[in-house]
């Protein structure tokens, strides 16, 4: 073989190599590689019954967690999977409403509350499924469960509540900032174009007016009327005994118990324990939901443990975040 043709084919060997490699590149850059991570690391199957006590699996206890901000963010990225899934958890009563094998549930209750709408539907399902069912639920609460916590208690057959837990926090509240002042006097104009005057309800750069106030306050005041009615259907309490407490004010379990709003001094296991000696479920199973584990499941716990942070800082992050559209919560704590 000559030089020259020698030269054609390595000519044409590099052209074949660099065709291929074009065409690898290509296919790299243009993958969707967002959904490639998400195909990769999340839950392949949804979510998983975990056995936590072995037993007879014809009457089973549920044990259901509500920990941290009550607040629907979408579905959660297994990577940064923090604190309160609220589809998932919704999901769960669903599961339960379902299964004829469930005939108890224990809701451990860690939360200071948070959306008035999230709260809400947790609680209507909870009462769905005491109506359709006719099945305990025994509330155990953790170190805080307030407000919206404390909303979606309220309908359990029992409330147990450590010596140490922070409750009550009875209302609902809406907040905004208003830097219409710092940015006036640096020189700041906002320019605001609306179809009608309380479009800007609650802007953050002028003072509200009198009538706007009013306005907001009747809402609020609707949302707090059906907190009390919450209550005095789910503690069998008069109106004149719920409206003695609900006025924001928090309480230890001792106070909570005293006033009427918790049953018992317990911690979870102590609930479990009461709702199988009150229901004759001795020797039933225990379990509950969780994803399937498997390296994309390891690496978010780990990220979680990165993330997580305190309680505070879970409140700033999942609800700060909301002052550019102010929306009411049932929430303990400050912004």
């Amino acid at each position: 073989m000559n030089m020259k043709r020698w030269l054609a084919l390595g000519a044409a060997v590099l052209l074949f190599a660099l065709a291929v490699g074009v065409n690898m590149a290509s296919a790299l850059f243009s993958r969707d590689w967002a959904s490639v991570m998400e195909e990769t690391f999340a839950p392949t199957q949804g979510q998983m019954e975990y056995v936590l006590e072995e037993g007879d699996v014809r009457n089973r206890i549920a044990l259901l967690r509500v920990e941290g901000v009550i607040q629907d963010t979408g579905a959660a990225s297994p990577l940064f999977a923090t604190g309160y899934n609220h589809q998932a958890f919704m999901e769960q009563l669903d599961f339960i409403r379902e299964d004829k094998s469930v005939k108890g549930v224990v809701l451990h209750v860690d939360s200071p509350g948070g959306g008035v709408v999230e709260s809400s539907d947790i609680h209507d399902k909870i009462v769905q499924l005491q109506e359709e069912r006719d099945i305990p639920v025994y509330v155990s609460m953790g170190g805080l469960a307030a407000s919206g916590g404390y909303y979606i208690s309220a309908p359990a057959d029992k409330i147990f509540a450590h010596q140490e837990t922070m409750t009550g926090s009875i209302g609902v509240i809406m907040e905004s900032i208003n830097y219409g002042e710092f940015a006036e006097k640096h020189g700041i104009d906002f320019v605001t174009i609306k179809s009608g005057k309380y479009k800007d309800i609650m802007s953050p750069s002028r003072e509200m007016t009198d009538e706007e106030r009013a306005m907001l306050q009747e809402m609020l005041n609707d949302s707090y009327e059906r907190f009390v009615d919450v209550i005095e259907e789910g503690r069998g309490m008069s109106e004149a005994e719920v409206k003695k407490w609900a006025d924001g004010r928090i309480m230890n379990g001792r106070q909570a118990i005293e006033s009427g709003l918790a049953d018992e001094t317990g911690r979870l296991e102590d609930t479990v324990e009461a709702l199988r000696t009150d229901h004759d479920l001795g020797k039933a199973e225990l379990f509950e939901y969780g994803y399937e584990g498997g390296f994309g499941s390891i690496f978010g716990m780990k990220m979680q443990s990165l993330v997580k942070g305190d309680l505070e800082t879970q409140i700033v992050g999942q609800v700060l975040s909301d002052y550019n559209s102010p929306r009411m919560m049932y929430l303990y704590g400050e912004k």
